[in-house]
């Protein structure tokens, strides 16, 4: 303004649209406002079309000018404005708003050439600025999805435990006291089954919220698993954390979940476990307040249990979760097998493509399921030590039988979201690749939504340096969340897996049907290939067909096999393949 000689300087930007503007900020005689003033282009046809089409705008007599005129009688008569000079803000080749220069008194204003060139270089400098907010809240909102649930928009796992670790030090080094809970919601799965997985999500959601509300302001909640929850409370003796576990167990017993004609109570099991100078590492705390928060159920769910090292009950309790040790063993022992289940296409009976799963055998032979022992290694953080297992013996079997590589597509091999973070197997994969003895383009790797989106940067991350090597990806259980599309676009996978609880009732849900559908219409519109999992019957094979969704995978198509057996001929998945289609 005192540059310019001019009494008014405004800023507007526009809408979305870009069919109104409203002033962000107006600096008058001395003094600024930030008056919520607003143009909208139905009123002012001509102004709003000579800016998209000549950009700067010159009015040496704005009440005449036909840009301009239209705002005499509401705007420039009643502030005495009788010059205007609006140079646009260009973003990223687009116009976002514009710097009103007005001039009032009884001459008009001659704008020149130079008044044009500043107005242009304001203009550009408050372009600059907006971009570099852009910047920020991108990088604010990457940095917070990765500490948060996306469901609840509680703390995540990951920065649950940062935090946890961070406790621990601090009651070594100052002798400070802190507490875990550990809350495992009873009767979740009752809700899921009886009102579906929208029911179950909302359930979630609300009940972050009551949790939330009897917390200390201090306290970190976090939501840790599917129906788990964990607080940490800093300061906090063992007396005070049972008071505040009490006030918890009293919110969870007084709250009602209504979902359409269905009222639901649930419970909560909660286990209580100190920090103290003496608390071992994450693995021990986690373990423990694991073992406190299982007695609570044992003892008849929806009351609290409190971590004593001396209990003996806990003590047996913990040795029936002894899973850290077997795990530990059958690496030791190499008594891990991968089985192998056949991905189909709907459409090239040709194609040949693998899930790689992991089996473990026990002390006397016997398969035990993943069922049984992954949850362990997700909890006590030994997951990476198997995705490494995994990804060894595939690429080892793989490099000793190129034949069998060079008929096949490729291969799925399923990483959890702590490999996504894991620096040493992502230097192993690339070494590997660049010895030349396995092509990347037959590895494609599989990763949930759930870790995806966990580990959102990471993720990215991850994917982005495989995908340059070569190699694909699928998204596993796609829309078992109710945030999957807005996530989608930020992960760049070759294959959407969707999940197998929509493909399960297909024929018989119009529900199911329709996610299907709009799941495969969206990977489609995304350029990614859709794959069905557990289809079990040609009924549901031939809707997936009629949907158009491209590969097909269940008990219908072909039962998991130790894979060396398909390797070596002896599998017999590709005759039931071909007797299916």
């Amino acid at each position: 303004a005192q540059q310019l000689g001019i009494a008014r300087v405004g800023v507007w930007l526009f809408d979305e649209n870009q069919t109104r503007m409203n002033c962000r900020i107006q600096y008058d005689s001395g003094s600024f406002s930030d008056e919520k003033l607003q143009l909208d282009e139905k009123d002012y046809p001509d102004y709003f079309h000579a800016l998209k089409n000549e950009g700067l705008i010159s009015a040496f007599d704005a009440r005449s000018d036909f840009r301009t005129r239209d705002f005499t009688d509401t705007y420039l008569e009643p502030l005495g404005i009788v010059s205007m000079l609006d140079a646009p803000i260009v973003l990223q080749g687009e116009m976002t708003g514009i710097v009103c220069h007005e001039h009032r008194g009884e001459k008009l204003k001659v704008w020149t050439v130079e008044d044009h060139d500043f107005a242009r270089s304001v203009a550009d400098m408050c372009a600059l600025v907006l971009a570099a907010n852009e910047r920020k809240i991108a990088r604010d909102e990457l940095s917070y999805q990765a500490s948060h649930d996306p469901l609840t928009g509680l703390a995540n796992r990951y920065d649950f435990e940062n935090t946890a670790r961070e406790l621990i030090d601090n009651a070594k080094s100052s002798k400070s006291v802190h507490a875990l809970c550990f809350l495992d919601l009873d009767q979740f799965k009752v809700v899921n089954d009886t009102c579906g997985h929208a029911a179950g999500d909302e359930l979630l959601r609300q009940l972050g919220k009551v949790l939330h509300e009897n917390i200390r302001k201090v306290d970190t909640l976090a939501r840790i698993g599917g129906d788990e929850f964990g607080i940490l409370m800093e300061h906090c003796s063992l007396d005070a954390a049972q008071k505040v576990a009490n006030n918890l167990l009293k919110a969870v017993q007084n709250y009602q979940f209504i979902w359409q004609e269905y009222v639901f109570r649930v419970g909560v099991s909660i286990g209580v476990v100190s920090i103290t100078e003496a608390t071992g590492n994450l693995t021990e705390l986690l373990k423990q307040a694991d073992a406190a928060c299982y007695m609570a159920k044992d003892h008849g769910r929806n009351r609290i249990h409190v971590y004593h090292s001396e209990d003996e009950e806990l003590a047996q309790r913990e040795g029936e979760m002894q899973w850290v040790t077997r795990i530990n063993s059958a690496l030791e022992e190499d008594r891990f097998v991968l089985y192998a289940q056949p991905i189909v296409s709907l459409a090239d009976k040709h194609a040949r493509h693998y899930e790689l799963l992991l089996r473990m055998v026990d002390e006397n032979g016997n398969n035990v399921p993943p069922g049984a022992f992954l949850p362990a290694a997700e909890r006590y953080d030994l997951i990476a030590r198997l995705d490494h297992w995994v990804v060894r013996k595939s690429l080892e079997l793989l490099k000793s039988h190129k034949s069998f590589v060079q008929e096949i597509n490729f291969v799925s091999i399923n990483l959890s979201g702590r490999s996504l973070i894991d620096r040493d197997i992502h230097d192993y994969l690339a070494n590997e690749f660049d010895q030349g003895e396995i092509t990347p383009d037959k590895i494609c790797f599989e990763i949930t939504e759930t870790a995806a989106i966990s580990n959102l940067n990471m993720a990215q991350r991850f994917i982005m340096n495989m995908k340059d090597l070569g190699c694909r990806f699928a998204l596993d259980d796609f829309g078992s969340g109710l945030s999957s599309f807005g996530y989608l676009k930020n992960l760049p996978v070759d294959f959407l897996k969707i999940d197998g609880m929509f493909i399960k009732k297909i024929a018989s849900d119009r529900i199911d049907h329709a996610m299907v559908r709009s799941i495969n219409e969206i990977g489609q519109v995304m350029g990614m290939k859709t794959i069905a999992e557990f289809v079990e019957n040609d009924e549901i094979k031939g809707m997936l067909r009629e949907i158009g969704v491209d590969y097909a995978q269940g008990y219908g198509i072909g039962k998991p096999v130790p894979f060396i057996d398909i390797i070596k001929g002896r599998g017999n998945i590709f005759s039931i393949v071909r007797s299916i289609k």
